[in-house]
């Protein structure tokens, strides 16, 4: 072949190149124009065909450097323009599908992963919330109080001596002491009868008249300072109950003790006191129900005798509504006492204490039927 020939056909090759590139971009613009998706995958499946590293528009790119160079400029152009509408249209596209009304609620990507496992109530919950039911029904309401007491109102208003052992720092914790005066002990209380004299405290008129009755449930967090064993723990839960007004007498207790034991225990329930002391009350007395695993009739759990004791109770002692400003020649009162975990245990026949402040999932999980 010689030269002219030659430069005949590469002259005649570049055109009919530019021409194939040229109709390859209309073709292109065409199909870009026309463009459709349903969804956001649809969508990145069109730019990964048009705009990727691998894509046609790419590939033009790549095939424009055969062009010649006078006719650089006019595919550059057009490649340009198909380039510009095709990153436009996919953009319009993804703003179509993002914001388009799919009938569901955007998926909220504060929460935790999937499977989400639902928590049950701790058992000491379940079993206090059913004691508050059962007296919240007698009429009785709920009152709280601070876990980091005063000595005053933990010890002295409740008729405790000033050399009681339930001072000393083996039986309490202390978080601040006062050696000249040790009704200004700062401590955690030991048992919420501190709720107690602070109700009574407060339930007087300006005129100094108590408003009566007053009758007052209060549930807690105590603390005491104790080995921690299966059966004992340095805190537990208790569950108090106050009721004072005039002419109330033991027998107002008895069978107020009566009706909650049926209601919790089971209507066959019965319920003896057997005389105690506590500092706080007088006559005192501490109560058992018939254990309600054998009727009873004697097992082990109730060591063979046929009752089980719950709690303690009695009368206010006087000493003790003159503490709190009531007149005790005017007024008269019950109180009783009772161990969360102590109903607990007999309900669940949960056999170590220690298990209700594990966190143990497993142990949890037993309850979920409770809840």
């Amino acid at each position: 072949m010689n030269y002219e020939l030659f430069c005949t056909f590469a002259s005649n090759f570049k055109f009919s190149y530019r021409i194939m590139i040229l109709d390859k971009i209309d073709e292109l613009l065409k199909e870009v124009q026309t463009l459709s998706a349903k969804n956001a995958e649809e969508v990145e499946q069109l730019r990964l065909k048009y705009l990727s590293k691998k894509g046609e528009i790419t590939a033009l790119m790549n095939d424009f450097r055969s062009v010649a160079a006078d006719e650089k400029k006019t595919v550059g152009m057009k490649i340009n323009e198909l380039k510009t509408m095709a990153t436009e249209r996919i953009n319009q596209l993804r703003e179509q599908v993002e914001t388009q009304d799919t009938g569901e609620e955007a998926p909220d990507l504060t929460r935790t992963p999937y499977p989400i496992l639902l928590g049950t109530r701790h058992p000491l919950t379940i079993v206090t919330n059913e004691i508050i039911d059962i007296f919240s029904r007698m009429g009785f309401v709920l009152a709280d109080g601070p876990e980091v007491e005063d000595d005053l109102h933990v010890f002295t208003r409740m008729n405790f001596a000033a050399d009681h052992p339930a001072r000393d720092m083996q039986d309490t914790f202390f978080v601040k002491q006062h050696p000249n005066d040790v009704t200004k002990n700062i401590l955690l209380r030991s048992h919420t009868s501190s709720v107690q004299a602070r109700v009574m405290e407060q339930m007087h008129t300006e005129d100094g008249q108590l408003k009566a009755p007053i009758r007052v449930i209060c549930p807690g967090r105590v603390f005491r300072n104790e080995a921690i064993t299966a059966r004992a723990h340095c805190f537990f839960h208790q569950v108090e109950g106050l009721y004072i007004d005039k002419n109330v007498s033991f027998t107002d207790l008895k069978q107020v003790l009566l009706s909650f034991a049926r209601e919790m225990f089971g209507a066959d329930t019965q319920i003896r006191l057997r005389p105690s002391y506590f500092p706080f009350t007088e006559p005192s007395a501490e109560m058992d129900i018939s254990c309600f695993i054998c009727g009873g009739e004697g097992c082990g759990f109730c060591k063979h005798t046929g009752w089980v004791e719950i709690l303690g109770c009695g009368m206010v002692d006087p000493n003790v509504l003159e503490q709190c400003g009531i007149d005790s020649k005017t007024y008269s009162g019950y109180a009783f006492g009772m161990g969360v975990e102590r109903i607990t245990n007999l309900k669940y026949r949960v056999s170590d204490l220690r298990m209700f402040s594990e966190n143990d999932a497993r142990f949890l999980e037993e309850f979920e039927a409770a809840n």
